[in-house]
């Protein structure tokens, strides 16, 4: 019966998208959800001990667990290659080990994702307005880069952006960011 229902779940579950080399941390976490919910993420852990070779008086359990260890270290490497995009499946395929799949996923893509982090921090902070388009939309702008921000975990606390825009305003707006600088209460980013 669990059989039956991890391989219906499974079907519905594998729609992932492939990963083509951008978003990590979002694949990586979709592929973490698939893992666990069915069972084989352990498979992942650096601390998991390597199995023992087989031994002729190895008991009927042993032999069991053995059989379930290799099942699902086929099975999850499956699931990792099968949301990769062709070029970097063609790329992984010859790795046999689920976890140094996911290890060398990691170690590059996140390395790219912290150059990333940086380039998003320098975007916001460098991030300016202009007379020539329309306020709202350039609000919409900087608040897509905070979006990504979160992404990455680098959360900025609502008062700051506030912030952060009023200092950004034109000086056509000064008399608007003398006002809201100057009063003692705090605004969202919609009173804004």
């Amino acid at each position: 019966m669990e059989g039956e229902t991890i391989k219906i779940m499974n079907q519905d579950l594998v729609r992932l998208d492939r990963f083509d080399g951008s978003n990590f941390t979002r694949w990586q976490d979709k592929v973490r959800f698939l893992l666990t919910a069915l069972k084989i993420f352990y498979i992942l852990d650096p601390t998991l001990a390597p199995l023992p070779e087989p031994k002729e008086n190895d008991t009927p359990q042993v032999v069991a667990a053995r059989k379930k260890r290799e099942e699902d270290e086929l099975i999850c490497r499956g699931h990792i290659l099968n949301t990769l995009s062709d070029r970097l499946y063609d790329l992984y395929t010859n790795t046999y080990s689920a976890r140094e799949i996911w290890e060398a996923l990691e170690n590059k893509y996140k390395a790219e994702e912290e150059s990333t982090k940086n380039f998003l921090i320098s975007q916001y902070i460098d991030f300016k307005f202009f007379n020539e388009k329309p306020l709202l939309p350039q609000i919409h702008e900087l608040q897509v880069i905070v979006n990504k921000l979160k992404v990455l975990k680098i959360e900025l606390p609502e008062a700051f952006q506030v912030g952060a825009i009023v200092a950004k305003l034109l000086s056509s707006w000064k008399g608007y960011r003398k006002r809201i600088l100057h009063k003692s209460e705090d605004y969202s980013l919609e009173e804004i």
